[in-house]
């Protein structure tokens, strides 16, 4: 196998082929360092690449499978971590001067469970400043760049994650997702990308932001991220959110598909804009669903419309915290992130306090509208990639820090803690990506996982590859 070919071959089949012996983990390693080594600085996907270490791995991991010694699920392949996450061996920035070489002292709890099954850790992914934007530029970091149109938004938080899995920068990469931050990148880069049901991945430290980060997979195929989920997933006693349930067998029922499901879509939420070619590529692929033996309709749903303030006003009054930081460091933040935080000056803990009364009732009207539900379909995203520099697309309405009018369809579902994903659906006719998100009710994981591979047989897309030679 050529090392182009190694860098895209999916997770399950790496991990198959070591384990028969037919693959070298120190081939897959040396391929894929040397593939990074050419085109990161084109990409820059990487807050911190661990080559060395990764490098020292490989060839532990090759020792231990010629001693025929335990061989996990992913043994010997490779996997990054979001610069968010903390990590004990390297460093955790947060994409800010402000962490610039911050060295923690402990692992969150998803590193040592890849770990344990054999996976590589390559590094860390860029982030935007804190995770606080849907654009993929820190002050820390610079520009991440979509590898499909050097120069565009490889979007949100996960920037890094969803540009090195387009990039084929290995197969198997940990997001999280506050307000979309999994499902946005997936969406621009044209990967797969899934935001679980809150608490089926532990998430540690413990997030301020009113228990709405995700921590998911982000990977070029479903399987990968049933099988990278199934790893990740279950209770921890650092996180007392976590679901009680281990994961389900997300892998082996992966084929079960969506007969006889009930699907709603909606291609506004009855208040989004988006631009026609998204919307076009979004319903071609809802049709594709009943051909797949699923009941479709087009719904309204009358609880969207009390989204748009409540987000504004929590994505600013959770930023808020980082205010301690402004009179140090302002110069060197992001000035969209400096808006959002003095956005929030005047609130007071009444409104919000009242603000969270509405958000409590709005998550019920989610949950209460999906009884008569199996998913909900709609854009992932309003807009394909634009300018990575810029905080809006020149065609929309321009703020100093409200990116989120473009990105109307993920913050719901981190408020109702419902899985969502984001499945690659079409490219514009610039050859940019577009994603499909696809939301299951509280809980069913594996349905959200189970039709996005229905619907990545029936449209396949990880045999596309962007040219970044």
């Amino acid at each position: 196998m050529d090392a182009e070919s190694l860098a895209f071959t999916p997770a399950v089949q790496l991990a198959e082929m070591i384990r028969q012996k037919k693959l070298s983990p120190v081939e897959v390693m040396t391929a894929l360092l040397a593939r990074i080594e050419a085109l990161n600085p084109r990409v820059n996907a990487f807050a911190y690449l661990a080559a060395d270490a990764a490098m020292d791995a490989a060839r532990q991991a090759e020792a231990a499978l010629m001693k025929d010694e335990r061989i996990g699920r992913l043994h010997g392949v490779p996997a990054t971590i979001k610069d968010l996450a903390i990590t004990m061996d390297m460093p955790t920035q947060m994409g800010s001067h402000i962490f610039a070489g911050n060295q923690p002292t402990e692992d969150t709890p998803i590193v040592p469970r890849l770990r344990s099954e054999g996976a590589i850790i390559l590094g860390k992914t860029t982030t935007s400043e804190f995770g606080w934007t849907g654009v993929s530029h820190s002050p820390l970091t610079g520009i991440t760049h979509n590898p499909w149109k050097y120069g565009t938004n490889a979007g949100a938080s996960s920037a890094g994650a969803g540009a090195a899995g387009a990039a084929g920068f290995g197969p198997l990469h940990q997001g999280s997702d506050g307000a979309g931050s999994i499902r946005m990148p997936s969406h621009f880069c044209g990967v797969f990308g899934l935001k679980p049901t809150f608490g089926r991945v532990p998430y540690y430290p413990v997030g301020s932001g009113d228990y709405t980060s995700h921590m998911g997979p982000m990977t070029r195929t479903v399987a990968d991220s049933a099988l990278m989920l199934e790893v990740m997933a279950g209770p921890h006693p650092l996180d007392h959110t976590t679901c009680e349930a281990g994961p389900a067998d997300y892998l082996g029922r992966l084929h079960e598909g969506v007969r006889g499901k009930r699907i709603a879509y909606s291609p506004d939420l009855g208040h989004a804009r988006v631009d026609p070619e998204v919307a076009a590529l979004v319903k071609s692929a809802v049709a594709r669903f009943s051909a797949l033996g699923a009941t479709v309709e087009e719904v309204k749903t009358p609880w969207a419309g009390q989204g748009p303030e409540m987000i504004r006003f929590f994505w600013a009054a959770h930023m808020s915290r980082l205010t301690p930081h402004l009179a140090k460091w302002e110069a060197k933040m992001d000035p969209g992130l400096v808006a959002c935080i003095k956005a929030a000056r005047d609130y007071s803990v009444t409104e919000y306090q009242l603000m969270r009364d509405r958000k409590m009732a709005y998550i019920a009207a989610i949950h209460r509208w999906f009884e008569d539900w199996d998913f909900l379909l709609t854009p992932a995203v309003s807009v394909a990639a634009f300018p990575a520099e810029k905080l809006m697309p020149d065609h929309w309405p321009q703020h100093e820090w409200d990116w989120l009018s473009w990105a109307e369809f993920s913050y719901p579902f981190n408020m109702s803690w419902n899985p969502a994903a984001s499945v690659p659906c079409g490219f514009t006719a610039d050859g940019l990506p577009v994603g499909l998100q696809i939301v299951g009710r509280r809980f069913d994981d594996l349905g959200v996982l189970q039709a996005s591979a229905a619907f990545e047989q029936e449209q396949p897309w990880a045999d596309k590859r962007p040219k970044l030679a």
